[in-house]
């Protein structure tokens, strides 16, 4: 086990050992809660991509299935357009490693469409079982936005961070 005295000085890229080379000081291997935290932030953000990616081409394209349900809803079928349209480019947006303030705008979005869509199937009452589904999802926007990496969020507002 390391001590945690420092009797031996610490080799810096300034300073020289006794041969006179540079030495480099290796970064610091990554916390096992850091792993985690970046495995979790990217199973969420690849669930909601690939939802958003995929609910936003089917939106898009009509079909029967997604048609029915929002016409159970009581929506209209435009409504789907208005969705599928939005939705392609909050995946897009989720997936890319920049635009902060666009990724803020993308997870409201997905939020209010998961929770809109739980509202909806309560208020109605078809197809309850997929409200189940539709609670996950939120959970996982909200994960996704919680455990983004501080590269991802606007300047000056640090993601969530775990106390410990």
């Amino acid at each position: 086990m390391r001590s945690l005295s420092r009797s031996q000085p610490v080799r810096t890229a300034t300073s020289t050992g006794p041969t006179g080379r540079f030495f480099r000081r290796e970064p610091a291997p990554a916390a096992p809660t850091d792993r985690y935290r970046t495995i979790a932030y990217r199973v969420a953000t690849a669930a909601i991509v690939a939802e958003a990616g995929v609910g936003g081409v089917w939106d898009l394209a009509r079909i029967p299935f997604v048609t029915d349900v929002v016409t159970h809803l009581g929506y209209p079928r435009y409504f789907l357009v208005l969705l599928g349209v939005w939705k392609i480019p909050a995946a897009i947006v989720l997936a890319a490693p920049r635009l902060p303030l666009c990724k803020e705008w993308a997870y409201a979005g997905t939020f209010f469409v998961y929770t809109g869509a739980i509202a909806s199937h309560l208020v109605t009452g078809y197809a309850r079982a997929e409200v189940a589904v539709l609670s996950a999802m939120t959970v996982l926007t909200v994960t996704s936005w919680a455990l983004r990496p501080a590269d991802r969020c606007l300047p000056g507002r640090q993601p969530l961070r775990m106390r410990s």
